[in-house]
């Protein structure tokens, strides 16, 4: 098998219920996405890594969100990765797969050889969701801490929307024999269902900042624990799961529990950007402006930081006075 072969589970997500512990999650598996994404720049392994584990946790997120919603996850940092940015863009219509971007932007001198999240410093974890023209976005933040990206997206959860998640992921190079070495990455999103929120007036929390522990209580706080202690016993490789179906991944970790699988959801990469939206984000500027973007060739040119499409236009065709000549 070589790169590109697909696998019937890659560049999926699966939604699944607990029907016993009142817990709902998603299976993910990532493989033309990452290569999609990551080929597109050449990151060193610190941010190749770091961009990988945004990816996955904006398809477990993003599984939920409506069609042609919108869904963005952002780090902004004062470390040596100055910022992440990923998009998840929701099927046009039911069956169709949702679409996938990201990139990042860092200092590549203040790089260590520590682990990856070192490489982020203060500054914060941000989700948002735009549902669509007429509609404000919408946004919450969290702090950058608890040693990975994911546990950011834990924290986020607990404290803007009361529900108590759980975020199990593994990601990497693939190095199968007679496959082209390549990013993978899997992993698992655990969710109590909604009605945890209640406890959240009681004002719990270490350091202002809420965790799963504290959103829950008797049966429900028992079976929380109960199925993290299953997930817990979930290898790397499981995750990441070449080899191993998502089904029987989910019967394997919680066959007691009677999970419940839903539709899958395929992603692919798919990046947004046309020469059309250049124009249009140009528009605000008047000639003048323009001038002064103008290279010494007598062109304006833009470059799309997700997937480096470089477009090379007159500037006598862009700018509002550009758009009033052709309206004249």
């Amino acid at each position: 098998m070589t790169l590109g072969t697909q696998i019937a589970w890659d560049d999926t997500v699966l939604p699944f219920q607990l029907d016993a512990s009142d817990i709902r999650g998603r299976v993910a598996r990532l493989d033309g996405v990452l290569n999609g994404i990551l080929k597109q720049h050449d990151y060193p392994t610190q941010v190749e890594a770091l961009v990988a584990e945004m990816a996955l946790l904006t398809a477990l997120i993003g599984q939920t969100i409506k069609l042609r919603w919108k869904l963005s996850l952002q780090v902004q940092s004062k470390g040596a990765v100055r910022m992440i940015a990923t998009d998840y863009y929701g099927p046009e219509q039911d069956g169709t797969p949702a679409r996938i971007r990201a990139y990042a932007s860092y200092d590549k001198d203040r790089l260590t050889e520590g682990p990856a999240f070192d490489q982020v410093g203060e500054g914060y974890f941000a989700i948002m969701i735009d549902q669509g023209e007429g509609m404000t976005p919408y946004q919450g933040i969290t702090p950058l801490a608890g040693g990975s990206l994911s546990s950011c997206a834990e924290a986020y959860f607990a404290q803007s929307e009361q529900l108590p998640t759980r975020f199990s992921l593994s990601f990497g190079e693939s190095t199968q024999p007679g496959v082209d070495q390549h990013w993978r990455a899997g992993g698992v999103m655990l969710q109590h269902m909604p009605k945890a929120s209640p406890f959240v007036a009681k004002g719990e929390g270490s350091g202002n900042v809420l965790a799963a522990d504290d959103l829950l209580h008797d049966d429900m706080a028992e079976n929380w624990k109960r199925v993290n202690i299953l997930l817990d016993t979930v290898e790397d490789l499981e995750l990441i799961g070449p080899t191993v179906p998502p089904t029987d991944l989910l019967l394997r970790l919680f066959h007691e529990e009677q999970p419940r699988v839903f539709d899958t959801q395929p992603v692919r990469f798919g990046c947004t950007c046309s020469e059309d939206r250049v124009r249009q984000s140009l528009s605000i500027y008047s000639a003048r402006d323009i001038e002064k973007m103008t290279t010494d060739d007598g062109r304006v040119t833009a470059d799309c930081q997700f997937c480096s499409a470089h477009y090379d236009l007159d500037p006598a065709t862009v700018g509002f006075e550009a758009d009033q000549d052709e309206r004249d």
